[in-house]
């Protein structure tokens, strides 16, 4: 017999334990509390910035108590992998959609898949990826997929991504502007794995959010960009500090 989204979903919930469920709830609301910390003390309003749940390495049991705390959006780096997820979680009754975030390097032959099955793209680092998004898009019918430009900024060799000059970023961004079924909508980076993050990591989040700055003001993207996804488990309050408005904590929700 074939299962249904909702069959799978439930078997999968049948092997989520008590104790999992309260230690994701306790480790979410410590995250949640040292975001809200970040937030004053840059005077930043907290429901301005949304937490992504990062489940590439967890199940659905894991995710189940995520949505139960309220948790709307989830980060995955891997399309196929997304897509099971998506088709299992599909039929689950909520007070308000799931979104799902692509976090991970795109290859272009997965284009038609992601156009489909995710609300925003983090990792735009080319334009080739821009206009096969664009193109697959467009032949859903759905609103533009939301955006971001993955920009290099530590110049990791390991890393993909923008090279974090302006005009790398404003030439894509000028013929990205000719694509009416994407929306840029910010700046994306990732910060050196660091045992020190506020040594490191503050340096590349203020340069990234420069170099929004200098893209609006540029005016070569039709739409001002009002967001920066930066900060993971190790930094995300030094990003939410430095004006992050998505971070990406996967580790410190399931430790």
């Amino acid at each position: 017999m074939r299962q249904t989204g909702n069959s799978i979903y439930n078997e999968f919930m049948e092997h989520a334990s008590a104790k999992s469920r309260e230690q994701i709830k306790a480790n979410w609301e410590r995250i949640r509390g040292r975001m809200a910390e970040a937030a004053r003390n840059v005077s930043r309003p907290l429901d301005k910035i949304t937490l992504i749940a990062v489940t590439k390495y967890v199940g659905l049991a894991e995710m189940k108590a995520l949505i139960e705390l309220g948790v709307r959006d989830f980060g995955e780096s891997r399309v196929q992998d997304a897509e099971q997820k998506v088709k299992a979680l599909a039929g689950v009754s909520v007070d308000s959609p799931l979104n799902f975030h692509l976090i991970g390097h795109l290859q272009t032959n997965k284009a038609d898949k992601a156009a489909k099955l995710f609300s925003t793209i983090h990792s735009v680092d080319s334009l080739r990826v821009a206009q096969a998004l664009g193109k697959e898009r467009l032949k859903t019918g759905l609103p533009p997929l939301r955006c971001f430009l993955e920009v290099n900024v530590a110049g990791e060799a390991s890393k993909f991504g923008l090279p974090p000059q302006l005009v790398a970023i404003t030439d894509v961004l000028k013929q990205a502007a000719a694509l009416p079924a994407i929306s840029i909508k910010g700046l994306m980076a990732m910060a050196p794995h660091s045992e020190t993050p506020e040594a490191s990591s503050r340096v590349i989040f203020r340069r990234l959010r420069g170099l929004l700055e200098e893209s609006n003001a540029s005016g070569v993207y039709p739409a001002v960009m009002e967001d920066l996804s930066m900060g993971m488990t190790q930094d995300y309050d030094i990003a939410i500090e430095e004006g992050a408005t998505m971070v990406r904590v996967g580790s410190a929700l399931f430790e």
